[in-house]
């Protein structure tokens, strides 16, 4: 009789999760947070690849992308250490970056967004490993980025450029971005709205406001753009996935001090979050088209964040939410509220779905988690992995 594999133990998500947040790693600095979570996965045999990228006028980027298994099929964890700033930190109930547990819970900045959700994941995959061993039939991956949260250029998105030119192929991928809403997986993310973003400059001349007739003033036709736009944050009805799309007027300047001087320009900037029924391309050419009737000199600038996409309901939907379902027993409700994530860049490579933690505290002051939510998660995100790899017989 073949004794059972026995590798090395497998990491606590608990402890992993606190020595990730005493790493003050606000995006773009990594301090240290990749070197903790290598130390972690190195023992259970991952080889683990710091990829590091740049671009002019953004900080370099540390990433590390963390492979055991050469097989198909290729499940893939994608997720980030950066944090937002913490503020003030004499608001904070505990040090932010101390990684305190009180109160049965891991309070710090990154408990909820998202080093909690990594280090569970790792957590899974060691407890998955030494069970089965490294010839489980596949190749499991973590793809995890310091440049989530702010300009995202040198992160996620170059590290899968790179892994698709020398053909390292994704079959599924998890993001353990914090989806829930009440409880640790009543929620699953399997698709996100675009963002567009609107810079719009209306130009008239510069006049005293005594002789108006002698002056063009540009503001009346900057207010009329604007409510052509619509009476509401909504500007359509939804779709079979997603809610209705909207805009939210973000500021209107005019940088005008003097009250008797009809000003040369008035500008404008909007953010429109759409659901599949647009495109950038089409959100251009409909404001355009409204802007145009109001007619005059002005200037538009658009600046595509993301555009929406779906997983559609399927294979890898119906896996993840049966994981949850068996650890959990309640069935995750598929969602694709919310901003922008990673996702949007992995979704290219390979169908996607974001699965993580409860998200009332993101990058709030006294960011925490319940201590049982991150055990909770591992347990999930060990039961995806135990159904992405079927035992044979």
């Amino acid at each position: 009789m073949v004794p059972p594999y026995r590798g090395p133990a497998a990491p606590d998500p608990i402890e992993l999760t606190q020595a990730l947040i005493r790493c003050p790693s606000v995006t773009p600095a990594d301090a240290g947070a990749l070197g903790v979570l290598e130390a972690a996965l190195t023992p259970l045999g991952f080889r683990c690849e710091r990829m590091r990228f740049e671009a002019p006028g953004t900080a370099p980027i540390d990433n590390l992308h963390a492979r055991i298994g050469t097989g198909r099929p290729h499940l893939c964890f994608a997720g980030h250490t950066d944090v937002v700033p913490p503020g003030d930190e004499t608001r904070w109930r505990f040090p932010p970056f101390e990684g305190r547990i009180a109160e049965g819970r891991i309070w710090g900045r990154g408990a909820c967004d998202m080093k909690s959700a990594v280090a569970a994941f790792a957590a899974a995959a060691g407890r998955f490993l030494a069970a089965r061993g490294p010839g489980f039939g596949g190749s499991i991956s973590l793809l995890i980025t310091g440049d989530e949260e702010a300009e995202a250029v040198n992160g996620t998105v170059k590290v899968l450029q790179a892994l698709a030119a020398r053909s390292e192929a994704i079959d599924a991928c998890i993001v353990g971005e914090p989806s829930s809403s009440e409880a640790v997986g009543d929620t699953m993310k399997i698709g996100r709205r675009g963002s567009l973003t609107g810079r719009l400059t209306v130009r008239g001349v510069q006049g005293h406001v005594a002789y108006p007739n002698k002056a063009d003033n540009p503001l009346p036709r900057l207010v009329q753009m604007l409510a052509a736009l619509g009476p509401g944050p909504e500007i359509d009805q939804g779709s079979a996935h997603f809610d209705p799309s909207t805009l939210a007027i973000t500021t209107i300047d005019v940088g005008n001090p003097a009250a008797n001087v009809i000003p040369a320009e008035g500008r404008a900037v909007f953010n429109i979050r759409f659901n599949d029924t647009h495109t950038a391309e089409s959100l251009g050419a409909w404001l355009r088209q409204r802007f145009d009737a109001v007619g005059g000199d002005y200037a538009l600038e658009l600046h595509s964040g993301a555009d929406s996409f779906l997983t559609a309901p399927g294979e890898l939907t119906g896996r993840v939410a049966g994981a949850v379902e068996r650890v959990t027993g309640r069935r995750p409700a598929f969602s694709t509220s919310g901003g922008t994530s990673d996702a949007r860049f992995v979704k290219d490579y390979a169908p996607v779905v974001e699965l993580g933690l409860v998200n009332a505290t993101i990058h709030k002051t006294d960011e925490n988690v319940p201590v049982e939510d991150i055990e909770m998660l591992a347990r999930i995100y060990q039961a995806v992995l135990e159904d992405s790899f079927p035992e044979e017989g």
